[in-house]
């Protein structure tokens, strides 16, 4: 009896389906071309089905201007509408501040 239960264990975690969340450090005053990199490895990362968390860092007086952090937040959005979608808008937390991304 134990060993059925066992072969019933080891076949429903054979069905199931991990979500991977793969992490991206943006920080307010990236550079055009460095945002474009790390946009195409999240690109990559979303293809293959992850899910995409992008997390803001601000450091010293950038959280003075928060509206510039707010400007490279809805850019990678907007880069990566067309194969994307919000799933969930974060708040900012201390210094940080998230939005995870869903494949469509």
């Amino acid at each position: 009896m134990k060993y059925e239960e066992k072969k019933k264990q080891q076949a429903s975690k054979k069905k199931q389906h991990v979500v991977k969340i793969k992490e991206m450090r943006v920080r307010p005053r990236i550079d055009d071309h460095d945002l474009d990199t790390k946009v195409n490895r999240g690109r990559k990362f979303i293809e293959d089905g992850c899910k995409l968390k992008v997390t803001l860092m601000y450091r010293g007086r950038e959280m003075s201007r928060l509206d510039l952090g707010l400007d490279v937040l809805n850019r990678v959005v907007e880069m990566l509408s067309d194969i994307a979608e919000v799933e969930k808008h974060g708040e900012l937390e201390g210094r940080r501040q998230t939005i995870v991304l869903t494949g469509k």
